[in-house]
């Protein structure tokens, strides 16, 4: 079975306040600290965020998983990457993350994921949910606010 999801999240933050964490391997580290019921911890294996970079997740509901980057587009705020390890190997999927700019201080967030898995295993279709990106998104977008408020009140 192959198919796809899509989440949108319109936001009143600009795009590259968001790709900045998007875009960087910020949001892997912000990942266990703003949602703790998904992620224990995140890790680097290998790579500086761009190309190439693989990342290690675990999860708080027990499992690891290893995703590798394998498009980077700083010019149109669009990050891809591919299971290679874990428990999100069994869905085959591609994530896509982009951040597309509406106005000078606003954008929408929006998370693609991409499956392919074998006919013989439907409940394989569970895991290709766009719910975990959703979550990151809304938290991402109360992260840069909040920062925003803080460093205005400094």
């Amino acid at each position: 079975m192959k198919g796809s999801k899509s989440h949108e999240l319109e936001t009143d933050v600009s795009a590259p306040e968001l790709w900045a964490i998007y875009g960087t391997l910020r949001a892997a580290a912000l990942l266990p600290e703003l949602l703790p019921h998904i992620f224990t911890k995140t890790q680097v294996i290998s790579g500086d965020g761009g190309v190439g970079t693989v990342l290690q997740l675990t999860f708080s509901q027990g499992g690891i998983g290893r995703e590798k980057f394998v498009k980077f587009d700083n010019e149109n705020y669009i990050k891809e990457a591919v299971a290679i390890d874990g428990v999100l190997l069994n869905a085959g999927y591609l994530i896509r993350f982009e951040i597309i700019g509406k106005g000078p201080d606003s954008s929408v967030v929006r998370s693609t994921i991409e499956y392919e898995f074998d006919d013989g295993r439907p409940e394989l279709e569970a895991m290709a949910s766009t719910a975990t990106l959703a979550a990151a998104a809304a938290e991402f977008v109360k992260y840069v606010k909040q920062k925003k408020v803080a460093q205005a009140s400094s």
